[in-house]
């Protein structure tokens, strides 16, 4: 019988080492028949995806398909190329993305964020102590002058960086935020957090690798005999939930309504996206709230609970 520390040693296969640091890597096929993009929504000028973790949105090193490859083998050449990017995310992050069908759409929706126009809401799973219910970060990032891989903060050099966040969900030594950036550097909230004493409860780059078990937090857990325990989740705890355009500042209508909620009669590009966790994070905070001593109680609005694992807007 494998507890979680024998299930880490026999995981050193899928392990690098990274400026001195053993990291956890997750083991993702390079095929592009295995990854399949969620649309969430999509018209004439723009669709919205939710993009999975190990994608990334740009080529990197490691050779594996990125974002409009596995879109152009889902969707077709014809569609793929014309698709421009409107922002971006972490190869790790997964979530909702808004990418453009031509170049007016692309430079309205990148005003959109340029001038601070688009609310984004990312979940968050950290550990540690949250001090209070809800707070603001802001402190300038700059790359790490021996790792230009890695941001780190910076008092006078570098570049502003504000990120709001609120406590969804106490579980223990793990809680559930939702985080605002209000500025887009690079790995911000994944830098921001743990600066106050909350790092993202997996994150090999800057901070912990190891996956987060069952074991971990419930009581009395035990294994059946012959039985290895598989982790609950093993990859970055980090989601980008929600896209709110708050305000347009030229003909496009945006009525207050999110995709999720909208009638399918509405002609409107609607001005709330939503997208889904994936199963095994979502998994995760349904046995965090089922196994804490609190139990739903753990959230501050237990409402929430469904809203997230339902894909709802949450205010």
């Amino acid at each position: 019988m494998l507890n979680a520390v024998q299930y880490k040693l026999l995981a050193i296969s899928r392990q690098e080492m990274q400026n001195g640091r053993l990291v956890f890597f997750q083991t993702h096929g390079n095929s592009m028949s295995k990854t399949k993009i969620e649309m969430i929504y999509a018209d004439d000028d723009i669709i919205v995806i939710n993009k999975p973790t190990g994608v990334s949105v740009t080529k990197d090193r490691s050779g594996a398909a990125e974002l409009l490859d596995i879109l152009n083998d889902q969707l077709g050449p014809q569609l793929s190329s014309r698709l421009r990017l409107v922002h971006r995310l972490d190869k790790h992050t997964s979530g909702v993305m808004i990418l453009a069908k031509n170049k007016e759409t692309q430079s309205k929706f990148s005003s959109y964020f340029e001038k601070k126009l688009v609310k984004k809401t990312y979940l968050a799973l950290v550990t540690g102590i949250v001090p209070h219910q809800q707070g603001t970060i802001d402190t300038r990032l700059t790359r790490d002058r021996k790792n230009p891989a890695v941001m780190c903060v910076t008092r006078k050099k570098g570049k502003e960086a504000v990120t709001n966040w609120k406590l969804l969900a106490d579980f223990g030594t793990i809680a559930l935020l939702a985080v605002e950036p209000l500025t887009g550097r690079t790995h911000q909230i994944r830098v921001h957090l743990p600066g106050i004493g909350l790092p993202l409860a997996i994150d090999p780059l800057y901070g912990i690798s190891r996956p987060l078990f069952l074991s971990d937090f419930k009581p009395n857990y035990r294994l059946g005999k012959g039985q290895i325990e598989k982790p609950l989740i093993d990859r970055l705890t980090l989601h980008a939930y929600q896209i709110e355009i708050i305000k347009a500042t030229d003909k496009m209508s945006f009525p207050p309504t999110c995709h999720s909620e909208r009638s399918e009669e509405s002609h409107y590009h609607p001005d709330c996206f939503v997208s889904k966790l994936d199963k095994k994070f979502a998994a995760t905070i349904k046995m965090l709230t089922k196994h804490n001593p609190n139990g739903l109680d753990a959230f501050t609005d237990p409402d929430n609970f469904s809203k997230i694992i339902n894909a709802r807007r949450l205010h």
